[in-house]
């Protein structure tokens, strides 16, 4: 199983980082951060390069927004070095649920259990 996955890892993406990534980042990275979900953020020497090793699937929407702040050079300092100010009115960051069963699904949908009956939707028919 060993071959398999250093198989996966050097043809894909989606599985983690690839084993040109891992050279790139054990040669020129230097650790910046890590967020909540385990994802390690690393910067090079000159902070030319900016970059996210994701823990599990590569999925951009579960790198928060102070994350995606800095990764987008949107500010200078990691969360890791200046965390962001949060007001209270304020939720916490959730990755994309689109496509999985988590996905939101108002009230007539088809996808819900027991769709709600829609009295203000008349079905077009042709004539």
């Amino acid at each position: 199983m060993g071959i398999l996955n250093t198989l996966l890892r050097a043809a894909t993406w989606w599985n983690g980082q690839t084993l040109n990534t891992q050279l790139f980042t054990w040669r020129k990275g230097a650790k910046v951060g890590e967020d909540a979900q385990g994802n390690i953020y690393y910067r090079n020497a000159d902070d030319s390069r900016r970059w996210v090793i994701y823990n599990g699937e590569a999925e951009a929407s579960r790198v928060s927004p102070e994350w995606h702040g800095w990764l987008h050079r949107t500010w200078d300092e990691p969360p890791s070095e200046k965390p962001l100010v949060h007001k209270a009115w304020e939720k916490p960051h959730i990755e994309n649920l689109t496509g999985t069963a988590l996905a939101y699904a108002p009230a007539g949908s088809i996808r819900r259990e027991h769709p709600a009956d829609r009295s203000d939707y008349e079905a077009w028919s042709p004539e």
